[in-house]
């Protein structure tokens, strides 16, 4: 059986969890400062200082002191300084809430969890805020271009059970897309393609080898020269959507990834991808119950 997860001495600020950190079992470092000023590289040694000072930064017995020794194994905590972020101004209707999950309508624009330059504006921090819920967890992510059906998890002993489902493919999810039409395209298609993201490069690629990535692409509606796609993926690759697309000469209407990459502000708000997370049906682990929710939001470019 293994050990219990230590409980943070410090509450959540702006509904995210302070950081973590745990103590090498040994070292050259007289003093936990020395040790943190080493271990966080991007923050100033006179800022690690400053929190020591503060409090900011505590261990299991209170705050730390400027001059604590470095103890082996010593878990610390502390809410990390917060970037300087862009409002995203568009509200998170809820669709469905219920003591075990909440599934809501992601906007366009808003990343599904903290990451990188977006942190308190993105949909989990905003949600625990905003739901009164602190423990609320993700059992799945959207892009954040993308909009749509993004499902939560409510009691953190349940989260495992919910997130399986989507590592086990056996949700069912269906996407609707608007982009061009091509004559010579024979649709309905089933996309199949080895699609491959490495660390800190924006673009993923399509590559050749063993698919990993399968999208079913039915054409639903035309008029003006565009399309109404509906695109139903057994696989949840990385950009999987936008790069089938874009591999069938139709990209998707508003992508600045796919098939070039376009630098866009990040307080333009005024082009949203039109790909939209329209459905999300399975059977709930908990309950045994069929479950299927429909998104309330439509794509701009359709009307």
């Amino acid at each position: 059986m293994g050990r219990r997860r230590l409980r943070s001495p410090l509450p959540q600020r702006h509904g995210l969890d302070a950081a973590r950190l745990r103590l090498p079992d040994g070292g050259p470092w007289v003093t936990v400062r020395d040790h943190l000023v080493e271990r966080l590289p991007r923050v100033e040694p006179s800022r690690v200082d400053e929190m020591l000072v503060a409090g900011r930064i505590v261990g299991l017995d209170g705050p730390v002191a400027v001059d604590a020794p470095f103890v082996p194994g010593m878990f610390v905590w502390f809410h990390r300084d917060l970037p300087v972020e862009v409002e995203v101004p568009f509200e998170i209707p809820v669709v469905y809430r219920d003591g075990d999950i909440v599934v809501v309508d992601k906007p366009h624009f808003l990343a599904s969890i903290p990451r990188g330059k977006h942190v308190v504006q993105t949909a989990l921090v905003r949600l625990r805020r905003e739901l009164g819920i602190p423990e609320l967890s993700p059992a799945h992510r959207l892009d954040r271009v993308t909009a749509g059906l993004l499902l939560f998890v409510v009691r953190p002993e349940l989260r495992g059970r919910y997130q399986g489902m989507f590592k086990d493919r056996v949700v069912r999810k269906e996407y609707a897309a608007v982009a061009p039409v091509r004559g010579d395209l024979g649709l309905p298609v089933v996309v199949r393609s080895r699609i491959e993201k490495e660390r800190g490069v924006i673009q993923a690629r399509e590559v050749a080898g063993e698919p990993n990535a399968e999208t079913l692409v039915e054409l639903v509606e035309q008029r003006g020269g565009l399309g109404l796609y509906r695109l139903s993926p057994a696989t949840g690759r990385t950009h999987q959507l936008r790069l089938h697309m874009a591999g069938l000469g139709v990209p998707i209407v508003g992508d600045d990834f796919y098939p070039v990459l376009t630098e866009r502000a990040l307080d333009d708000f005024s082009r949203p991808l039109q790909l939209l997370a329209r459905v999300l049906e399975f059977v709930d682990p908990v309950s045994g119950g069929l479950r299927r929710f429909e998104s309330g939001l439509s794509l701009s470019a359709w009307g």
